[in-house]
């Protein structure tokens, strides 16, 4: 297998006091945009990464970096050995959660179609001790859907509710971070309500699935593999932990480089992994057909928010959309139009010098978007830092990218509307589409916390 660089977490980047301090002030941070909008380019300096901004020391509490330090494989293999030890009674039931933005990372690098990479990966996990190995996907679908009624929401009553629009989405963990530390009150009522796929696959771990195998949630193990370290950040909120159970919904965040790096050190090939079929949250026997949602590398919030709520509000089917480069291929826009009319103008926002340019905008009160889905990784998930790095560390390889890209892009679409395993969870899981326990399990809120945030961070 080829090799994976792992990056290793270090003690202070000092990414963020280089530029935060060439922003001391909001004007400065303001005309500096200014400049980038009319120029059209950036000045030459080093990146700043979202990522690298908000989880080195200076922006972590000692709590958080202890239950952070703990999202690793040395966690993993504890509590791998501590069931081989242990009696029956005390082991816990590893369950594996995998994104799918994942999966086109190891189809790449095993050099097979993702259905078989995803057989082969499953297989990898077993071989370890792992009992159950899920497809992540599924707790997308119930993202998305909230994401839609909220968006229907919001929009019917944007003329009585000033923080109703624009709408921004919540999948991001970087980008909630961001928002909460530093943006505060001028984005945090603007954000989406509807839970992140890693948490809602939490809560179908530990709520559902649990219960279906027999098992109390404290017993149960969850990982999840993603393309991202940004996760390992929303794992350890205090809203996704359960005191009186002692339980998170998701107990580790793995990156697919992570779990690569764990293949390479244990000199497992391709050649010799079993191929195995992912389990079912409902238990169903078979191999289900793998599927993706809409878009070129994240879920597709916009293209589903959007599609859905031209029918809703307006009565029109869009079959195809079409975006639109603003600054750059991170910087989209899509309108929906009718008789010369600009009914819906979304936007898909990636990337933090964009995002920075979005909150510049918004702040002058020209944002004319009723929707954006913001994503601190440029290129979107696919290109997360967990499994986009080039071996050298530091950028992304851009070749694995389109690699992976065109990976992910042959797997059929559905939409979440139409698959029938969301649609019996609502019932037998949730007690309907818009009971408490719906609101309760796939909702959370966010809230300014720029109380927290270091005095050199003034954007």
């Amino acid at each position: 297998m080829s090799e994976v660089n792992v990056p290793k977490r270090k003690g202070k980047c000092e990414n963020c006091t280089k530029q935060c301090n060439k922003k001391q002030s909001e004007d400065g941070a303001d005309s500096h945009l200014e400049k980038e909008e009319v120029n059209g380019q950036f000045p030459e300096e080093s990146p700043l990464l979202l990522s690298s901004c908000l989880s080195c020391d200076g922006c972590l509490s000692e709590e958080e970096s202890l239950k952070i330090s703990q999202q690793n494989l040395e966690e993993l293999e504890r509590v791998l050995a501590l069931n081989k030890k242990c009696d029956v009674s005390k082991r816990r039931v590893l369950v594996a959660s995998v994104c799918p933005q994942s999966l086109p990372f190891f189809a790449v690098k095993f050099g097979v179609d993702i259905t078989e990479a995803a057989h082969k990966l499953c297989g990898f996990l077993k071989s370890l001790g792992v009992h159950f190995v899920l497809d992540s996907t599924l707790a997308a679908g119930f993202s998305i859907l909230e994401s839609q009624k909220e968006f229907v929401q919001r929009f019917r009553r944007r003329n009585q509710d000033s923080t109703a629009l624009p709408m921004f989405t919540s999948s991001c963990p970087g980008w909630i971070r961001y928002s909460e530390r530093v943006l505060g009150s001028l984005v945090t009522p603007h954000i989406c309500t509807a839970r992140s796929p890693q948490q809602i696959m939490g809560c179908l771990v530990k709520d559902f699935f649990s219960k279906q195998q027999k098992l109390s949630p404290e017993k149960v193990f969850h990982v999840l593999v993603a393309p991202c370290f940004d996760k390992k950040l929303e794992a350890v909120r205090e809203e996704f932990y359960n005191g009186l159970l002692e339980s998170r919904d998701v107990d580790c965040v793995l990156t697919s480089g992570e779990i690569y790096h764990l293949m390479e050190q244990r000199k497992v090939s391709v050649e010799e992994l079993d191929s195995v079929p992912l389990d079912h949250v409902l238990g169903e026997a078979g191999d289900a057909a793998l599927l993706r949602h809409e878009g070129r590398g994240s879920e597709g919030f916009l293209e589903h928010v959007f599609k859905h709520a031209a029918k809703e509000l307006f009565g029109l089917e869009v079959q195809e959309i079409t975006y639109k480069s603003l600054r750059n291929r991170d910087f989209q826009e899509v309108t929906l139009e009718r008789d010369g009319e600009t009914l819906l103008q979304f936007a898909a926002v990636y990337g933090f010098r964009n995002i920075q340019t979005l909150v510049h905008r918004m702040r002058k009160g020209r944002v004319p978007y009723q929707l954006v889905e913001v994503l601190s990784c440029p290129g979107g998930c696919l290109s997360g830092r967990g499994q986009a790095e080039s071996d050298g560390g530091g950028r992304v390889d851009k070749a694995l990218v389109q690699q992976m890209e065109d990976a992910y892009s042959s797997l059929p679409v559905r939409l979440p509307e139409l698959n029938p395993v969301l649609q019996t969870l609502y019932r037998d899981w949730l007690q309907g589409h818009d009971s408490t326990h719906t609101h309760t399990l796939l909702h959370t809120h966010y809230s300014s916390q720029t109380h927290t945030q270091p005095p050199h961070m003034q954007w």
